[in-house]
């Protein structure tokens, strides 16, 4: 007790704060837990993981991607619309087949039809089997560029891009090139004697189709695989913007972090002030991660 407290006849308090219990426990918490974290990291949203893959390289890659697959059925297509009915390659599509209970051919003209048929698409199976592995292969390729390059702009490498320049050119100049075989070989088949005769005996029964021209889906065919070509010369070009937009990146952060440094006040307010920009700037980067 003081002299005050035993002059005015009252006891002394004792502090509040020293006698409060709770008090006592959460101070010792405080110090055996230490100071709480004074923001926790931003949770990545949807929309922030649908933008590592929505990005004008990603888009591009998703339709490169599905005209690989249209390059795919239009070629399955033309080989059956042009195997004939009576070869297996046409799928039994037709009006008629050698199971069939009623056929126009019959004796010994049925039997030369099924052999020009059969030589035939023997003589385009080489377009079908090239444009298969090519256009699959193409796919394959393209999506692994868009599952490995789905990835922020600060951890792009600039290895990845470089290789996905190159694969985006050569899939260009490849694409114009395969089109360019295909026709040729395509135009080859039908000059042959083989489709000649083949072309005769179908239209001395009313079946105009099966004729020694170029046919509409091998027109797909060409038409889908130039769209590619330019699809892939087109990524080529924003890949290009893409190791760019990296290098700057990158310049500029190392700039910021070898700058001159200055005093310790004047780092304890950028490291404050950089704390509360913390989800601003994630915001930012995802942005700019979007341009490439």
């Amino acid at each position: 007790r003081s002299t005050e407290d035993i002059r005015g006849g009252q006891p002394s308090r004792t502090s509040p704060v020293c006698s409060d219990p709770y008090f006592k426990t959460s101070g010792t918490a405080r110090e055996y837990f230490g100071p709480p974290p004074e923001r926790y990291p931003p949770k990545e949203t949807f929309s922030m993981k649908c933008s590592k893959v929505c990005t004008t390289r990603g888009i591009l890659k998703f339709v490169e991607i599905t005209v690989n697959l249209l390059v795919l059925i239009c070629v399955g297509a033309a080989q059956a619309s042009v195997a004939g009915f009576t070869s297996l390659g046409g799928f039994s599509t037709g009006s008629f087949s050698l199971n069939s209970a009623y056929s126009p051919f019959e004796g010994t003209e049925l039997q030369e039809v099924r052999e020009l048929d059969m030589q035939f698409t023997q003589m385009r199976a080489p377009c079908v089997y090239g444009g298969v592995v090519f256009s699959l292969t193409a796919a394959a390729l393209t999506l692994v560029f868009l599952v490995v390059g789905a990835k922020p702009i600060q951890q792009l490498r600039m290895g990845l891009l470089a290789s996905e320049c190159a694969f985006n050119l050569l899939a260009g100049v490849a694409y114009i090139a395969a089109v360019g075989l295909y026709l040729h070989f395509v135009s080859q088949v039908n000059s042959t004697e083989v489709c000649k005769r083949r072309e005769r005996l179908y239209a001395r029964r009313g079946y105009t189709s099966m004729n020694c021209v170029v046919q509409g889906g091998d027109a797909a065919v060409s038409l889908f695989g130039v769209t590619a070509a330019c699809l892939y010369f087109a990524s080529f070009v924003v890949c290009i913007l893409a190791i760019r937009t990296v290098r700057a990146f990158r310049s500029h952060a190392a700039k910021a972090q070898h700058s001159p440094k200055s005093s310790i006040r004047d780092r304890s307010i950028r490291n404050h002030h950089a704390i509360h920009r913390t989800s601003e700037s994630s915001h930012n980067v995802q942005a700019l991660a979007t341009l490439v």
